[in-house]
């Protein structure tokens, strides 16, 4: 698969509601043991992504996870900016995810870094 199509399927999987159809999202995009992290929380796993995805959700009932750039990918490595909307649309926050790609292209680690960068 290439690596917009994993993304797609990633980024899909955090505005999916139904656990089953999520799961199958990030089977396709998700490598065995693959890690999330954010300054919020950390998962390992697909079962721990999934539930960190049904936490999100439930946490912010009608947001929605947009991406907002195309992929930025070099060495197996990838970044690209996202958007939570929330119910009416609004943007609630931006931020960056930067990522990791295992031998077959699915993903190995994601970062996510909320909000602009710092002032230097």
């Amino acid at each position: 698969m290439a690596t917009k199509e994993t993304i797609q399927a990633y980024m899909a999987a955090w505005n999916e509601t139904d656990e089953g159809k999520r799961r199958g999202l990030l089977a396709t995009a998700w490598a065995d043991g693959a890690t999330y992290t954010d300054p919020m929380a950390h998962a390992a796993g697909i079962d721990e992504v999934i539930a960190l995805v049904s936490q999100f959700q439930s946490q912010m009932p009608g947001a929605t996870i947009v991406q907002t750039s195309g992929v930025d990918e070099h060495h197996g490595r990838l970044r690209f900016g996202w958007t939570m909307k929330g119910p009416d649309g609004g943007t609630r926050m931006e931020g960056i995810d930067i990522g990791e790609l295992a031998e077959d292209g699915r993903i190995r680690s994601i970062t996510g870094f909320f909000g602009p960068l710092p002032p230097a």
